[in-house]
């Protein structure tokens, strides 16, 4: 190789170094003149490349070490210098190596320029050729791939610099952005990058950019001969000249860099920074390399491009959205070539596509909204399986009914069916085309999953297609279809077709979908800016009315329109403008139903209304007919065809004839031959060379035209037109003419549709998650059923959780009620029949106990079912008020927990708030006291354990991980916190509540079925329950605690407050009553607490008539004896309740005769019996008082039952009496005992006080004075008269204190009447009588005696008090007779100690007193005696022979002999006598 020589550049040299001599500072040196000289050998052809490369350096290092910075002397110029030099370098060939250094260390040097502090000084025209020539070295394919990937990341480094500009152009511009647009119109015409591209250079020939172009001489190594050429940007040509290589970035630049020295510093021109024109070319350079038919660009050239284009959208994206320029080329050209990138199936560029999608979609998605739709539904066709769900084992199919199986956004396949004038596509060819989504690798898939993933993660990316694509009817349904399709490949069987990364892709988008709604949900709602929620939730309703009435309309388009016509989308289906004005303009008719029903010989009108749509004015006939089929498909038949161009003909014609054509005839004519010419042309069938020619079609064509031939130029236009551009569907074609008319097309709409509006709010995030959230928590359930990592189980967890916080936040009742059932579902304990509990066992270890159940042994080896239990129960927690039907599922747990005694009663707080004790459960089959079997261990224990309950048909003893087991089902209801649960249900709003209730009342045993269950006769006989024992279970209704659990629960939450007692008191009274009415049938536990539930509701409810006392106490009152014994203590407590406080109820109940038949039939049970005397009292002593004539007799006749009980003191006197004698200690009395005398002793004392109320009941009745006199009176007289007969001294003799004051009352006699004389024969007279009797002297030997004196006493002092008023009787005369015998049979009674003294003393005080009133007078000498003084000396005689003479001794004297009839006894001093009875001496 011959030595390098020196060139004319170099002379300058030596200038420049005496020059530098004098500088002081550097920095402060010209910028042109320090790059002079090294710029002279950069652009040098004789340089060698380690030369060149020096050079670079030197340069990059001035930078490097800021020798030049933004106030150095003349900078832009320098830049611009420095700029055409690198771009323009040359430099002689040397080794590959060497020269592949050149060309990094200027990557590295442009790199620094654009990043430096002056790299915003450089014009337009030098950013666009460093970027051309970077791209050059990307795109030149014989270059090293080590050089191509450096030039690759020096364009990436250098587009971020350059596109970041924007942001700074954004701020000068101010909001005028699109100015920038039209200032720089002018500069970007002028710029125009061409990277070479080719296998011989770096880009193609072009026109050199610079003034005075001079030649450089490039020798083409084919031909071998030296030719003048235009300089390139980057030429990698090798020359052979005398073994000289070399190798040229650029021609020699025209700028003399000697012209610039200092002298010449003043005459600088100013240069433009580089703005919007160099971006935009930069921007269309690098989207046309994308270009997807383009022969020329590699792949791996497009991936390049694509990576460059990623960056600046991440750096400049909405920026680029704002310029118009840069806009147009995003949404048309950028999107273009994208979305058919996407269907390629090599995976570099696939990827590379797709992220380059995103970040289009993510940063200028608002200008994008029909590209981003076409996007999105072609990602969802290709990703949607059309594969049903797999059933897993033990996974419910209702928990993923949600998910959908196909997207909506699929269409029905195209009519096979055709006229020959439209080319029908195969599948698998729309495929290729993108028309339908087709079969992906797995690997695209997956690419595909993560594109989808990163748009998911905007936060408003889905609301923002609910909002622009869900809500508006002519598009799709992309936010529905989008989340059912992460739904649908969240489930693991997706992994069969694509690959194990995309379930758990798909599960995170969906995850996080979700988050960010809960992360809205307590933001403020902001509504300027945005369309109203209402409107669109209207155009929501419209479009599915649309599209229901488009699928009917497909199927028979007359019941299609009849629907669109009731539901109002058509006007008027009379109205032809009116249907086919709908017709048009929705895209979801089918274009071929269309077609063949338009040209029905019957819908002539139609098809004129339709084709006056359209505006054929100014068009070609070939392209007014191509805008007509383009909105439906010729029918097949000829007929069909020829009424639809004749119609068309006359339509074209009707405003006026277009230049060139006849008539209508013409037209008619000419578009039959175009249809022709069309189906000729472009069917597959035919061959090329048999297709039709323009002069055949020409020929066809002689003579029609009004006679004459249509012109040359007109008929070759239209050929040309149809050969290049068939008339097509595009759906139904797959060639790249039917997508670019389809993208055409889309681009059209795109002008009408508006921008995308971007939502950043939280106002449509409620109709949002109500279209989406059945498949979202159809996934979460069968996740959660099928996962088995922790991590996945925690997210899960977590959007249930938020899924419940969004459901409840908006009120979507139905959403919460499905997360509800899908988590109980998979709890295992929601089931319908509560769980057997015949063989729980109650496992006893000192004071602590564990009831051991299958449930529980169950639910405790089951770790998912606990973890989806404490999950239920929080997002439960503080959301009742939201639940309705998914109370169902609640409760049936609830129930399946209590029965097997895993949570007590006392949850619910019914024993407070009832004040009742809490349910019994059913006893366990056996109780093990581990305590017991301490001692024993191992196989002897188990051996033991086995055989004994073999021996005795017992369940074997809970193992030690059974019993574990129940200890984990302990602890995890722990956590459940079910008592917080029901505290917020007794808060939540009477709706809801009603709900609740309604599902308890559910849970009821139907009519049809037995309330109670009839337990099997081959269970063992009954037996109590035994420590380490079997128990067996009694015949007889069979005791469900589940039920009374639903009774309690349902009452407690009925007697909440005063609304819901009127919302669902009348439910639940129902409800009770039918059991209480069923009592034969009923188990005695649950119906003693039903009759209890029912009183308390029949007390809280007295404002409302759906339940009447009168009829509840009878109901009541109607059980058999030994069912009323049992449920005593519920009815008495209840009773209670109901009488407590004065009210309307209260007398309505103590009024009822059946009250007090329950009172009657209570009052003997010695558990209620101090109950019912406490109601009774109650009654009584009430101010004021509740006794009344309808309850008079009835509360005498119990106070007299309980006074009468009370003679089981009598015992206890009568021992007292016993010991006292023979010194012995008292042994201390039952309390009870004691409590039995002291209600008898007040039971007197009570019917006494009622003789306060007789005269006021007597005077308020409406009955004869006799008859009123025995109702009022006479229940009083005989119960004081029956207690005067107690063998307890203590109530008799209160009884005879009550008695004498009743008989002495003011209240009793009166002259006007005489009913009261009554006393003596029904009261006095029968009580000494019984007095007298020899068991009544038994019942009290020592006191009876007493009694009998008091009785006389008492008969005396009576007939003494009221002697007056019976001295105007007529029966005063047998009333005395009958005193006076009474008084013989007392005398002769046999009681001569007490009564020889009291009964001669009270005749004594009698017959003075008789005789002081004139009652009762000897007669006088010669009169005749009277007959009382007669009969009266006659009957005293007989016992009290002496008292006459020792009273009235002038009687005797006056006669001298006893009254007639009287009997004298010889022997005064004997008086005959009763036998006296044996006492007991002992």
């Amino acid at each position: 190789m011959e030595q390098w020589a020196p060139t004319k550049a170099w002379p300058a040299v030596g200038d420049y170094e005496e020059e530098m001599l004098t500088i002081i500072d550097i920095r402060t040196f010209d910028i042109p003149s320090l790059l002079h000289p090294f710029l002279q050998v950069i652009r040098s052809s004789s340089t060698s490349a380690p030369i060149t490369s020096l050079a670079l350096v030197a340069i990059t290092k001035f930078f490097a070490y800021n020798l030049i910075g933004r106030e150095s002397p003349r900078l832009p110029l320098g830049m611009q210098l420095l700029s055409a030099a690198i771009t323009h370098c040359r430099f002689e060939a040397s080794d590959t190596a060497a020269d592949e250094t050149v060309l990094l260390r200027i990557l590295k040097l442009m790199e620094d320029m654009l990043s430096g502090p002056g790299g915003d000084l450089l014009g337009d025209e030098s950013v666009c050729e460093m970027m051309e020539t970077g791209l050059s070295m990307c795109c030149q394919m014989r270059l090293s791939e080590l050089l191509r990937r450096s030039a690759e990341m020096s364009m990436i480094t250098m587009c971020q610099v350059v596109f970041e500009r924007l942001k700074s152009l954004e701020a000068e511009a101010g909001e005028d952005v699109e100015a920038l647009d039209a200032d720089d119109e002018r500069t970007a015409q002028s710029l125009k990058m061409e990277p070479s591209i080719d296998g011989a250079h770096v880009v193609s020939p072009k026109k050199d950019r610079i003034k005075d172009p001079s030649s450089a001489i490039l020798t083409d190594p084919e031909h071998g001969q030296n030719e003048k050429t235009e300089p390139s940007s980057l030429d990698v040509e090798k020359q052979t000249n005398d073994g000289n290589f070399t190798r040229s970035l650029a021609s020699a630049s025209t700028i003399d860099l000697t012209q610039h020295s200092e002298v010449n510093a003043g005459d600088d021109t100013t240069i433009k920074p580089y703005s919007l024109p160099s971006i935009r070319e930069l921007f269309r350079v690098l989207v046309d390399l994308l270009q997807p038919h383009n022969r020329q660009h590699a792949d791996a050239m497009r991936v390049m491009a694509l990576r460059i284009i990623d960056v600046a959208l991440e750096v400049a994206g909405p920026s680029i959205a704002k310029h118009p320029s840069l806009a147009t080329l995003a949404r048309n050209d950028l999107c273009r070539h994208l979305f058919q990138l996407v269907r390629s199936e090599h995976m570099g560029l696939l990827n590379e596509s797709l992220r380059v999608a995103g970040t289009l979609l993510a940063s200028c998605r608002g200008v994008l909204k029909l590209q981003q739709e076409l996007f999105l539904s072609y990602l969802v066709a290709c990703l949607h399986p059309r594969v049903e769900i797999p059933s897993e084992p033990g996974i419910d199919p209702a928990l993923y009914e949600g998910v959908p199986q196909a997207p909506k956004l699929v269409k029905q396949p195209p009519s096979q069916t055709s006229s020959g004038r439209s080319t029908p596509v195969p599948v698998k060819d729309r495929q290729k085309l993108g028309l339908e989504g087709g079969s992906r690798k797995p690997d695209a898939r997956e690419a595909m999953v993560e594109s989808l993933g990163a748009l998911s993660r905007i936060p408003s990316f889905l609301i923002e297609l609910y909002v622009n694509y869900d809500c508006e009817v002519d598009r799709s349904d992309l936010c529905e279809d989008l989340i059912g399709l992460l739904s649908r490949n969240a489930f693991p069987d997706s992994a069969t077709w694509s690959t194990t990364n995309v379930p758990p892709l798909c599960l995170d988008s969906l995850l996080g979908y979700i988050q960010f709604i809960a992360d809205r949900l307590n933001d403020e709602p902001r509504y300027e800016g945005f369309p109203e929620r209402q409107r669109l939730l209207e155009q929501r309703a419209r479009k599915k009315i649309i599209i229901r009435g488009a699928t009917k309309f497909n199927e028979n388009p007359k019941a299609g329109i009849a629907f669109l016509a009731s539901q109002g989308i058509i006007d008027n289906p009379d109205d032809p403008y009116s249907v086919t004005r709908f017709l048009r303009g929705t895209t979801r008719i089918s274009k071929g139903i269309l077609g063949d029903w338009l040209s029905k010989k019957s819908h002539g009108h139609l098809l004129k209304a339709f084709l006056d749509l359209f505006d054929f004015d100014g068009k070609r006939v070939d392209e007014a007919l191509r805008d007509l089929l383009n909105s439906f498909r010729l029918p097949g038949e000829s007929q069909l065809i020829e009424r639809i161009v004749t119609d068309f003909s006359e339509k074209y014609c009707a405003s006026s004839t277009p230049e060139g054509v006849a008539d209508k005839d013409a037209v008619y004519i000419l578009t039959y031959a175009i249809i022709m010419l069309n189906t000729d042309l472009h069917n597959p069938n035919i061959k090329g060379q048999k297709r039709m020619t323009y002069e055949d079609f020409a020929k066809n064509l002689r003579g029609v035209n009004g006679g004459n031939d249509f012109a040359a130029e007109y008929l070759h236009e239209i050929y040309d037109s149809i050969k290049t551009n068939e008339i097509i569907l595009p759906d139904e074609h797959n060639n790249k003419q039917s997508f670019d008319y389809a993208w055409e097309e889309l681009l059209l709409k795109a002008r009408t549709a508006g921008q995308l509006i971007l939502c950043d709010t939280n106002i449509f995030d409620a109709d949002m998650f109500s279209a989406t959230w059945k498949p979202t928590v159809a996934t979460l359930s069968y996740v959660f059923m099928s996962a088995s990592d922790d991590a996945v189980f925690s997210r899960v967890v977590a959007g249930f959780d938020q899924c419940a916080q969004i459901a409840a936040k908006y009120n979507l009742t139905d959403a919460l009620d499905h997360i509800i059932f899908c988590l109980s579902s998979i709890t295992t304990m929601a089931s319908p029949q509560t769980s057997s509990t015949a063989l729980n066992t109650e496992v006893q270890v000192g004071k602590k106990s564990v009831m051991v159940s299958e449930l529980a042994v169950r639910f405790g080896r089951d770790f998912k079912a606990q973890l989806a239990s404490v999950v239920l129960f929080g997002v439960i927690s503080g959301k009742e008020s939201k639940i309705k039907k998914g109370w169902k599922h609640i409760v049936r747990i609830w129930l399946n927990l209590f029965v097997n005694s895993l949570i007590p009663s006392t949850f619910s707080k019914a024993h407070e708030i009832l004040d009742i004790a809490q349910i019994p459960l059913q006893p366990p089959s056996q109780i093990i006291d581990r305590a017991e079997n301490a001692n024993e261990s191992g196989l002897f224990q188990s051996l033991t354990s086995y055989l004994s309950s073999y021996a005795a048909d017992d369940p074997p003893e809970p193992s030690e991980e059974e019993l574990e087991s129940t200890l984990c089902t302990v602890d995890c209801i722990n956590a459940c916190a079910m008592s917080a649960v029901f505290s917020g249900v007794l808060q939540i709003p009477v709706p809801s509540l009603q709900a609740l209730v309604n599902t308890l009342l559910e849970q009821m045993p139907e009519n049809s079925s037995p309330v109670v269950i009839t337990v099997k006769p081959e269970r063992p006989p009954a037996g109590p329950a035994r420590t380490n024992g079997h128990r067996t279970i009694h015949q007889g209704p069979f005791y469900d605690p589940a039920i009374v659990f639903v009774l309690e629960l349902a009452t407690v939450l009925a007697m909440r407050d005063a609304e819901s007692i009127a919302t669902v008191g009348q439910a639940v009274a129902d409800t009770l009553y039918a059991v209480v009415r069923d009592a034969a049938h009923a188990h005695p536990l649950l119906l003693s607490r039903a009759v209890y539930y029912l009183l308390l509701l029949l007390n809280a409810s007295q404002e409302h008539s759906f339940i009447r006392a009168p009829v509840v106490l009878h109901t009541i009152s109607s059980f058999d004896q030994p069912i009323l014994d049992k449920a005593a203590t519920s009815i008495s407590k209840g009773l209670a309740i109901c009488v407590k406080e004065p009210s309307p109820l209260r007398n309505e109940v103590i009024n009822t005769p059946d009250f007090w038949s329950l009172l009657q039939s209570l009052k003997d049970q010695p558990e209620v019996a101090s109950d019912v005397f406490e109601l009774i009292t109650r009654a009584v002593t009430s101010r004021p008082s509740s006794v009344t004539a309808d309850n008079y007799e009835a509360t005498v006749s119990l106070l007299n039952s309980f006074a009468t009980a009370g003679s089981v003191g009598a015992v206890i006197e009568q021992k007292k009496d016993r010991n006292a004698r023979k010194s012995k200690p008292v042994k201390t009395v039952k309390p009870r005992e004691l409590e039995v005398v002291d209600r008898g002793f007040k039971a007197v004392t009570m019917i006494y006080h009622l003789t306060d109320r007789v005269p006021s009941l007597i005077e308020q009745s409406h009955l004869e004075r006799n008859e009123a006199w025995i109702t009022y009176w006479s229940p009083i007289f005989q119960a004081l008269r029956a207690q005067c007969l107690n063998p307890c001294r203590e109530i008799r003799h209160q009884a005879f204190s009550y008695l004498q004051r009743s008989l002495l009352s003011p209240d009793l006699a009166s002259p006007d009447h005489q009913e009261w004389t009554a006393i003596f024969g029904e009261v006095l007279f029968p009580l000494i009588s019984r007095l007298l009797k020899p068991e009544t002297y038994q019942s009290d030997p020592m006191g009876m005696g007493e009694t009998r004196v008091q009785a006389a006493t008492l008969l005396c002092k009576i007939f003494l008090h009221h002697l007056v008023l019976l001295s105007e009787w007529d029966g005063m005369l047998d009333l005395w007779l009958k005193i006076l015998d009474v008084m013989e049979s007392l005398m002769k009674s046999g009681q001569a100690d007490s009564l020889d003294e009291a009964v001669p003393e009270s005749i004594k005080n009698i017959l003075l007193v008789m005789a002081d009133g004139g009652f009762l007078k000897p007669p006088a000498e010669g009169e005749e005696s009277s007959r009382i003084w007669q009969e009266t000396w006659n009957r005293v005689a007989r016992f009290l022979p002496h008292m006459f003479r020792d009273i009235f001794p002038e009687a005797r004297s006056a006669e001298g002999k006893p009254p007639e009839g009287s009997v004298v006894l010889e022997n005064p001093q004997v008086e005959a006598r009763s036998p006296e009875p044996k006492r007991d001496r002992q």
